[in-house]
């Protein structure tokens, strides 16, 4: 059979990274029973050391390097979790829906398959109705960059005729996992359900993070982040930070990233198209 494979594939804004953190919180117990972890620590997850840079094309040997520091032995399993394995959130905005999801899943397979796994176990992969989705997608790149006002992406958005079916067809073909579980985020359950799905064969009592991680900012924050990055300022984490912060308790809504009624719709009604279809 080879080496185990189980992949968590995200997708972005679906709570990776608290899922992250119940890897790190179970790491030495799941490290005892036979498996590796990898994943990253942009939350400031203690454990999580993965910088793994899956490329548009060309050969995967780097890719398989990153993958070996975390689980050199080919007889232990590995669990690896990372949200940009089919690709960024950035180019969302230029109404482009993961388009390069091919070329970096075929380099994550060739890898694999150099660590010692001809077939990978198990992938997952949460998603995301589409206006709530891509809101959040807009709320987080607005903490770290100035942004254009969300009514003039908001044809983009609806623009965006490629959704889940196509990634999910890609992870299929590509992958080819032994099995793909495919989640709605309303139905995620906790992180260690999601592992349990995931790792399915793992018989461990597990810790669950005790709080979110990677929460979106009030409306009032990001007002006020943008207002400063307007003005020229370049902030770095800390002093992102602490406007967060200050405006936590903040919560009245300013309509920041929402959608008018009738484009809501139009991506709700696409989603629950979609899901049929997957």
């Amino acid at each position: 059979m080879g080496k185990p494979v189980y992949i968590h594939a995200g997708a972005h804004r679906t709570g990776t990274s608290s899922f992250q953190m119940c890897l790190d919180l179970n790491r030495d117990a799941l490290h005892r029973a036979g498996y590796d972890t990898a994943y990253p620590g942009r939350d400031g997850i203690p454990g999580g050391t993965l910088r793994l840079q899956l490329p548009h094309k060309g050969d995967a040997a780097e890719v398989a390097g990153v993958l070996r520091q975390h689980s050199p032995d080919p007889g232990r399993a590995l669990i690896l979790s990372e949200e940009n394995i089919p690709g960024g959130m950035r180019l969302f905005f230029k109404s482009r829906f993961y388009p390069f999801a091919e070329h970096r899943l075929t380099a994550l397979r060739a890898a694999c398959r150099a660590l010692g796994a001809p077939e990978i176990a198990r992938v997952v992969l949460v998603v995301r109705s589409y206006d709530a989705f891509f809101a959040s997608v807009y709320r987080k790149r607005a903490e770290d960059n100035p942004v254009s006002p969300f009514a003039e992406l908001v044809p983009r958005f609806v623009a965006m005729r490629r959704g889940w079916p196509s990634i999910v067809r890609i992870f299929k073909r590509v992958l080819a996992p032994r099995e793909l579980v495919v989640l709605d985020y309303g139905n995620r359950g906790s992180s260690t359900a999601l592992l349990r799905r995931l790792v399915p064969e793992v018989d461990l009592p597990l810790e669950e993070p005790g709080s979110s991680l990677n929460l979106s900012a009030t409306d009032s924050a990001l007002d006020a982040l943008q207002a400063r990055y307007r003005a020229g300022e370049v902030l770095d984490r800390a002093d992102r930070k602490a406007v967060i912060a200050a405006h936590a308790e903040m919560r009245e809504t300013t309509g920041f990233a929402s959608f008018p009624e009738a484009e809501k719709r139009i991506l709700s009604e696409r989603y629950q198209e979609h899901l049929d279809r997957i």
